[in-house]
């Protein structure tokens, strides 16, 4: 169903009475001001809403502006003319609110840490060599793993390299930590 002129005063009218209508209707309502060009939102429709969902201070500058906009823009005058048509329109159901598009939120990357980077490079060259196993092949992968964090972890404190072996040629592999 549609948000209509007779929907968007009788949010108004809930508003300045300090009712809550929630989130999907307040946004139809700020979208209807907007679509219909009412002074508060022609430019200042985004830094208002904020404004409005912060601090009560907001929410009643907001409504006293679309309350302006609405008068100037004639959508307050059939009520003006007869009051009791607005005391027919609040005791009317409220219809089921239009649903609004969520934003779509892109996962960052998750970004590898300079250890486990350097662990990755370790575990390359011990499956390249021949210390666990043939080339391509890992027999005690906990041993290796054990070996590989080792090796990084001592150069991330700067001990010295060791002098050969397979850990030898991780120290040479990681490079810079």
């Amino acid at each position: 169903m549609a948000y209509t002129p007779s929907d968007f005063v009788k949010d108004m009218a809930l508003y300045t009475a300090g009712a809550v209508i929630g989130p999907r209707r307040s946004a139809q309502f700020f979208a209807y001001a907007a679509k219909k060009g009412i002074q508060l939102t022609a430019r200042a429709a985004p830094a208002v809403a904020r404004t409005a969902a912060v601090t009560p201070a907001g929410r009643a500058a907001t409504l006293a502006a679309l309350g302006y906009g609405a008068y100037r823009g004639g959508l307050i005058d059939p009520y003006l003319d007869d009051p009791m048509l607005l005391s027919r329109q609040l005791d009317q159901p409220i219809a089921e609110p239009i649903p609004i598009p969520q934003p779509i939120i892109k996962a960052r990357k998750k970004v590898k840490s300079k250890f486990n980077a350097a662990v990755s490079k370790g575990m390359k060259t011990v499956k390249a060599s021949t210390s666990y196993g043939k080339k391509g092949v890992i027999n005690n992968a906990k041993k290796a793993f054990t070996a590989v964090t080792k090796t990084v972890s001592a150069k991330k404190k700067g001990n010295k390299a060791p002098k050969k072996g397979i850990r030898r040629k991780i120290w040479n592999a990681i490079g810079k930590i």
